[in-house]
């Protein structure tokens, strides 16, 4: 089982509007979506922050059981925000179309910051072992 959740952070004070949670069984081929088009993502943020993509992360489970994220190439070249992957004292870039395996029986949070402005969505997960 993968669990999500998301908050949308704004501002300098670092505001949060609200927090939303989706989770998906341990399935091989299951997946969830983080991104602005809710036809698609079962988390969606806000539809006017751009720096997001209609389809922004993808969460995919291997055939193993185990959990991958994702940063899908938008239509621009050069993306307008960074991915971040937090486990505890360990961060690490994800690229731009760049797919990083989450820690099984672990959890940590995914952090999408708008390189203009002082925003982000931050997305927590834990991956039952």
């Amino acid at each position: 089982m993968l669990e999500l959740t998301m908050a949308s952070v704004s501002g300098e004070a670092g505001e949060t509007a609200g927090m939303l949670m989706a989770d998906a069984p341990s399935d091989p081929g299951a997946v969830l979506r983080v991104g602005r088009d809710a036809s698609v993502c079962r988390l969606t943020t806000p539809d006017d922050w751009l720096f997001v993509s209609r389809v922004h992360l993808e969460f995919l489970c291997g055939p193993e059981g185990g959990w991958q994220v994702t940063w899908l190439r938008g239509s621009q070249p050069e993306p307008s925000s960074e991915v971040l992957l937090k486990v505890g004292e360990y961060a690490q870039a994800i690229a731009y179309g760049g797919t990083v395996a989450l820690p099984r029986g672990g959890s940590g949070e995914i952090v999408v910051r708008d390189r203009t402005a002082p925003r982000s969505v931050n997305v927590g997960f834990y991956h039952e072992g």
